[in-house]
């Protein structure tokens, strides 16, 4: 019999509690409310069984079968001591019993909610956790003073029924230890690069209760947040080699098929020729991808944390967008994007994980898992051969849809995808007439552009930046034509590719048009690949002949990036073309005004830049702008720290401006008019 002082047990802490912490013990239940409470819980145990969790299955349903009797054996107990109280040995010994029976149902309901795989990988350890409590319940069982109680004879004999019941323990049941042991046999024939047989996959999956793409799917998920949320350090390996698995077994075995709306001639465009949510605005500048964790850092701009910390990782201080030196590495969380995003997702349907270490752990952990990465390479293969064979539009755009599918997943599924050969196949497809394919392909091949390595096979396939720049022009909708904006974006962080990138009269053009004509999404895109090929200097002169300078100013009240364009122009040397455009001067001291903080911030860079490139021309435009002295001492007082500092510059240059007018024009008395309203404040700055 098992020493009775093991059994005494304590009741959980409170989550995000201190023990430390001062806290009054919560008020003992009377003798009748410990009675109801037991008899309610063994009542509720009893259909376990009833839906049971998959694995492991004689374990849990003999809670269900010891539940029954002692809930029998309850009922009894409550109408035989209804008049009084209990002795005090039998109150203290059924506390225990009750703490007991709380464990096992919360262990029945943890159960419940794991992965069906992690189940079947933890099912010893689970019988051995149901095994020592129903130890500790036949001890209390034993204990319990049956004849102090004054029970009759037929509880009695339950009571005792329990306890021999909760004593015998039947041994692990030998189908679900063959099962497991061939899940990790599966395993280990992965990590040594042999395909699974098609037949013995299928007979697995069934067996764990997998046999369609939305069980497929959500075991998928459930496997991940439970490798993120570090649910069983022994069996991490294996759980990520098992997503891997299952995502080759979802591809091979439950073909995914794309979304009606995603074959529809114009699925994301409403009546207006809107996208239905400004998806770019949640979208990270470096991966592309929906920002699940979005921080600020120094320069103002928000990334994804998880690509910002890779950015800084690699050795680089600078802001990715702006290309400006950073203070400090700082990482602020942006909570109102968060919110916003989170609220999209819900409306649109789109999951979105609440805990980031979820969302990092599985895929960082692939590239060290050598039978995950081996699925990975087994999966992409098996698509990209599908792929190749597909010779109706409609065949290909589910293969593309699956192949979109699997490279979301992460870096190693983008880089084995690419490996394969995906490239070369996706490319022709951009000059599908189906607008379902058209737009699934050129997705893909943003979402494979995300990885270095592939963005050399995309810009080395044949052809395959002509087809880019055909979608910008010919997409079907405009959507398709946004994600090609933002291809020429991925692909142009590559310093050599930008050079190449901007030497193309044709990719430029259809940028520029995009701008012109575009809807606001596809017109933000647009601007972002524009202001990335303004950073090298050799291109800007084709940028300008081409009209972007022109756009960027008509574009400059609607988006923010215009005000950076016309920056990055003037740095290297298109001051002349912004300053001879009428207005163009004007309009940046409004968005000086009016714009959101980084669009402040790069119209006073683009007019300090003017000023000092062009001298004497262009300073006489901004003098000549109403209001530019309240705008400059505005700024000064409100704006980020590198906008005040490009606006005391942009003041300096204006003060010398009016005192050398004032010298130059003596007859006019006090000087020029313009230097006459500057603010003391800015004079003396």
């Amino acid at each position: 019999m098992a020493n009775p002082r093991t059994v005494v047990t304590s009741a959980p802490s409170l989550p995000g509690c201190s023990s430390s912490a001062f806290m009054p013990p919560p008020p003992s239940p009377s003798d009748g409310e410990l009675l109801r409470s037991l008899h309610r819980l063994a009542r509720d145990m009893s259909s376990v069984a009833e839906t049971p969790a998959p694995f492991p299955r004689a374990a849990l349903a003999s809670i269900s079968w010891r539940s029954k009797l002692l809930a029998a054996a309850f009922d009894d107990l409550v109408m035989c001591t209804a008049a009084g109280d209990l002795p005090r040995s039998a109150s203290l010994c059924l506390r225990e019993v009750l703490l007991v029976l709380q464990r096992l149902k919360a262990l029945a309901a943890d159960c419940a909610a794991r992965s069906r795989m992690r189940l079947l990988l933890q099912s010893d350890e689970i019988e051995e956790e149901v095994r020592e409590l129903q130890q500790d319940m036949a001890t209390l069982l034993d204990l319990l003073p049956v004849v102090e109680l004054g029970l009759a004879e037929d509880v009695i004999d339950l009571l005792a029924l329990a306890s021999r019941q909760c004593r015998r323990f039947a041994p692990a049941a030998e189908a679900e230890q063959a099962l497991k042991a061939r899940v990790l046999s599966l395993l280990q024939e992965i990590e040594r690069e042999i395909v699974p047989e098609r037949e013995m996959l299928e007979q697995i999956l069934e067996e764990v209760g997998i046999n369609d793409p939305a069980s497929c799917s959500g075991e998928i998920e459930s496997l991940e947040r439970e490798i993120g949320d570090r649910a069983s350090e022994r069996w991490t390996a294996a759980m990520i080699a098992l997503v891997g698995l299952l995502r080759y077994a979802r591809c091979v075995l439950f073909s995914a098929t794309p979304r009606t709306s995603d074959s529809k001639p114009n699925p994301e465009v409403d009546e207006d020729g809107e996208p239905p949510a400004p998806l770019l605005d949640f979208r990270c500048p470096i991966s592309l991808d929906l920002m699940r964790d979005p921080v600020v850092i120094a320069s103002g701009q928000t990334y994804d944390r998880e690509s910002i910390n890779r950015w800084f990782d690699s050795g680089k201080s600078t802001c990715p967008k702006t290309g400006q030196v950073l203070a400090n590495l700082e990482l602020v969380p942006n909570k109102a994007l968060k919110n916003l995003i989170a609220k999209w997702c819900r409306e649109n349907g789109v999951a979105m994980e609440g805990n980031e270490a979820s969302k990092i752990e599985p895929v960082q952990a692939v590239a060290a898992n050598k039978a995950a990465l081996e699925a990975a390479r087994m999966t992409a293969s098996f698509l990209v051969k599908k792929l190749s064979i597909s010779f109706s539009p409609d065949a290909a755009n589910r293969v593309v849809h699956e192949i979109g599918q699997f490279s979301k997943s992460g870096s190693d599924s983008r880089a084995v995808v690419g490996e394969a050969g995906a490239v070369l196949l996706l490319v022709p497809m951009l000059y599908s007439e189906d607008a379902g394919l058209q737009l699934n392909a050129v997705t893909v091949l943003l979402n494979l552009s995300i990885l270095e390595a592939n963005k050399k096979r995309i810009m080395h396939a044949e052809g395959a930046v002509e087809a880019v720049a055909h979608i910008m022009s010919s997409g079907a909708t405009w959507r398709a034509k946004e994600n090609a904006a933002a291809a020429v974006l991925s692909l142009a962080s590559v310093h050599t590719y930008r050079r190449r990138l901007g030497r193309n009269t044709s990719i430029v053009e259809k940028l520029v048009h995009l701008v012109r004509t575009g809807p606001t999404s596809t017109k933000k895109g647009a601007l972002a690949a524009l202001l990335s090929l303004a950073g090298e200097r050799e291109n800007v002169g084709k940028l300008v002949d081409a009209g972007v300078a022109e756009v960027a100013v008509s574009a400059i009240s609607e988006e923010e990036t215009a005000a950076a364009v016309l920056a990055a122009l003037a740095k290297r040397g298109g001051a002349e073309a912004i300053a001879n455009i009428g207005g163009a001067v004007a309009r940046l001291v409004a968005e000086m005004r009016r714009g959101t903080e980084w669009a402040r911030e790069n119209a006073t860079t683009a007019l300090v830049l003017l000023c000092r490139r062009l001298g004497a021309q262009a300073v006489t435009q901004v003098m000549a702008v109403p209001g530019v002295e309240w705008a400059i001492w505005e700024l000064m007082g409100t704006g980020t720290e590198r906008a005040r500092r490009k606006a005391a510059s942009l003041g300096r240059i204006c003060r010398r401006w009016a005192a050398a007018s004032a010298a130059d024009d003596g007859d006019r008395g006090n000087g020029c008019p313009a230097a006459s309203v500057v603010p003391p404040a800015m004079m003396a700055s």
